[in-house]
């Protein structure tokens, strides 16, 4: 039976390593550095002892887990790295990084519907992460494929099944070879040793967008106070309850910057509907414990589009979030109901 075109995981997650250092504070950046270098010659045990000691002193950053995530797929302990990237879904469920790599290992391991779950997630997060995209296409023609051998194991005379067989198996670039892996995504194969600068999709650092050529990637600056940096959110013509969300929007933002703890869970509604459908008292606990961890924080808006259907509404926008650790934008939806003469958040999600 074929195999799917998939990633290999170690092209694909070393390549996310330097992008990741791109984004790093130079503070950091020379320790990320060394140990990607030792990644890149193949000293995989000193470069996880190396990433263990940084880990030590700053155990909840996003960077410093991710490259430990790609050096236990590199030693081929893929349950260990599971675990890492698992766990940076949980911390940071906004980022499709980590999602991506988990469904390359679950597609190593055979199992594709976590594999495709993983995918749909980070697709979720991010629907314009066209590396996610690709894979989630390799892994719904390795589920057909698997379909059409068993039709044919079925019944061997079915022409149907042997021609759409026949064009996946051609589309995978294996043609009728059998056991035969295709070439993975990052064009390496996974015996090959890793090769950081031939990787043509790198995978970018949590969050952020894929570099190109032209545009390089830039460390994360200095984050200033929200009184100085945030800015008017332009919204669309409509009269003054289009102005109302608007106003509303930004308070939420600047509160949320700001660490206001008051002023951003009033922005939700009595009624909210919980991402996970928790209760209001868990999910208030869980944002307040993570919102005011040591550290400052940014949370900008950008492009605000706002539709209005009565006493409800639906507000669209870049969200672009900036700590000493990590930034990220990604695209964010609030739909809006008017409560007690003012505008709350009903629901929200990640995505368009």
């Amino acid at each position: 039976m074929t195999q799917i075109r998939l990633n290999a995981a170690h092209l694909l997650a070393a390549a996310a390593s330097l992008a990741l250092l791109a984004l790093a504070p130079a503070v950091r950046a020379d320790a990320l550095q060394d140990i990607s270098k030792q990644i890149k010659q193949g000293q995989h045990a000193q470069a996880l002892e190396q990433v263990d000691k940084y880990l030590a002193g700053k155990p909840k950053d996003a960077q410093g887990r991710f490259l430990k995530g790609i050096i236990l797929t590199e030693m081929n302990k893929p349950n260990d790295a599971i675990v890492v990237f698992t766990k940076l879904t949980e911390d940071y469920p906004e980022l499709p990084e980590p999602y991506n790599n988990l469904a390359v290992i679950y597609a190593q391991q055979k199992q594709f519907d976590k594999a495709k779950q993983a995918l749909e997630m980070a697709i979720r997060t991010h629907p314009s992460y066209a590396t996610a995209h690709e894979n989630l296409g390799d892994i719904y023609a390795r589920l057909a494929s698997q379909a059409y051998d068993k039709a044919l194991q079925i019944d061997s005379s079915n022409s149907s099944a042997q021609n759409k067989l026949a064009l996946i198996r051609d589309l995978m670039g294996t043609g009728s070879r059998s056991g035969k892996a295709s070439k993975p995504i990052g064009e390496a194969r996974p015996a090959e040793p890793v090769k950081l600068a031939e990787a043509p999709r790198p995978v970018t650092a949590p969050g952020t967008a894929a570099p190109t050529a032209a545009t390089p990637t830039k460390p994360v600056e200095a984050t200033k106070p929200a009184a100085e940096t945030a800015k008017p959110v332009a919204t669309k013509p409509g009269g003054d309850v289009t102005a109302e969300i608007g106003k509303a929007v930004d308070l939420w933002a600047a509160a949320w910057s700001r660490k206001d703890m008051k002023a951003y869970l009033a922005a939700y509604a009595r009624d909210f509907k919980t991402p996970a459908g928790e209760s209001r008292t868990t999910w208030d606990a869980e944002r307040t414990k993570r919102i005011q961890k040591p550290g400052a924080i940014h949370v900008s808006v950008e492009n605000l589009r706002v539709s209005i259907d009565g006493d409800t509404a639906t507000a669209k926008f870049r969200q672009h979030y900036k700590s000493a650790t990590l930034k990220t934008s990604s695209n964010k939806v609030l739909n809006l109901g008017r409560r007690d003469g003012k505008w709350q958040i009903l629901q929200e999600r990640v995505g368009n």
